[in-house]
């Protein structure tokens, strides 16, 4: 499969074929880690709203760096029609639930692992499964894998809000995690630190907020309420966004970035981007007047992903790229995952 990597883009995204495979399309960034980076690629939890893509995205950049390397894809497969196409593609999927006593024993041990196992809508319904999943699974697998290099996906969840004026949270910011999910979140980082530690485990943690694809994403949630006169609140009136397929392609990066002790990296767009604007820019494209309540606060969850944007020289999609396609996909009634992030919550109950 030959992919673009010269950062040109459609105008409009018409189809979920068409949307795949620019979220699998790989940059030349990818293809050379990948053609350098010794052994065969391991994507733990790749049955989340990431993972498939991300999957396909690995594939295609080993297809084009010429190595021989496979990836091997590990879910529960809740949905046996992701297992199926990632099978076809020739991607080696295992079905396991890590929660299970000694399942990580069917698991091969591999040297490259991103990690991707975690859950958050729930959370408040089921603390004790959050944090087996979120804080235990960790263990387990930092334990088979010691001898790995391990990139986590994490979450920005773990800072505090911080001043809408502050450019966001740096890595060096103390976690000050807010709820039981942004605790089990950290809980995942201190589990898999100390094993690192321990076994001189090489890893990255990415805190990522919020990746943004065309059927979910804040970006989405804002326009389908701008589009069907839904009220917007403010209180959360300051976010990050960035691309999912940028998202895939900081995974990459990350494998050739792992330190012991382990890397933080924040993932996300440069901008603090105010919500307000946001959906008053949906108003414009839709020819509807957005309604708000409640107002701005003076925090919000915020990033700052200036060492992420220094270490990547990968091309990104853009924020008005993202804005123009989500605006076209809502108006012609492309289908969404129906998964709202609930990014205006304040008091980390999810």
């Amino acid at each position: 499969m030959k992919t673009n990597h010269d950062g040109q883009l459609p105008r409009f995204i018409d189809s979920e074929s068409i949307l795949e495979d620019i979220l699998s399309r790989p940059s030349r960034e990818s293809i050379d880690i990948l053609s350098k980076i010794r052994g065969d690629i391991l994507i733990l939890g790749v049955g989340g709203k990431i993972g498939p893509s991300l999957a396909k995205l690995v594939r295609n950049a080993i297809e084009e760096s010429g190595v021989k390397k496979r990836v091997f894809a590990v879910s529960r497969f809740s949905r046996a029609e992701v297992k199926d196409e990632l099978a076809n593609l020739g991607i080696v999927t295992i079905k396991c639930d890590l929660l299970e006593e000694n399942s990580i024993d069917t698991i091969p041990e591999i040297p490259n692992v991103i990690y991707m196992v975690g859950m958050k809508f729930g959370t408040e319904e089921n603390e004790p499964l959050t944090w087996a999943t979120n804080a235990y699974i960790p263990g387990v697998v930092a334990q088979k894998f010691k001898h790995s290099r391990i990139v986590i996906f994490s979450t920005g969840n773990v800072y505090p809000l911080v001043p809408i004026t502050s450019g966001g949270a740096l890595e060096s910011h103390p976690p000050e995690p807010i709820g039981e999910y942004a605790q089990s979140c950290l809980g995942r980082e201190r589990v898999f630190e100390y094993f690192c530690r321990k076994f001189g485990t090489k890893a990255l943690f990415m805190r990522l907020n919020y990746a943004i694809d065309l059927r979910y994403g804040v970006i989405l949630d804002v326009a389908l309420k701008v589009f069907h006169g839904i009220p917007i609140d403010l209180r959360m009136g300051y976010v990050n966004v960035i691309w999912q397929g940028d998202v895939n392609n900081a995974a990459i990066l990350g494998l050739a970035h792992c330190t012991n002790p382990p890397k933080v990296l924040n993932v996300t767009g440069p901008e603090t981007i105010s919500v307000r604007w946001l959906a008053k820019r949906f108003g414009v494209l839709f020819g509807r007047e957005p309604t708000f309540e409640n107002s701005e606060s003076e925090t919000a969850l915020l990033s700052n992903a200036s060492e992420y944007h220094r270490l990547s020289r990968s091309p990104k999609v853009s924020l008005e790229t993202m804005i123009s396609w989500i605006a076209h996909w809502v108006q012609i009634g492309g289908p969404t995952l129906n998964k709202p992030t609930h990014f205006d919550i304040r008091d980390g109950r999810f």
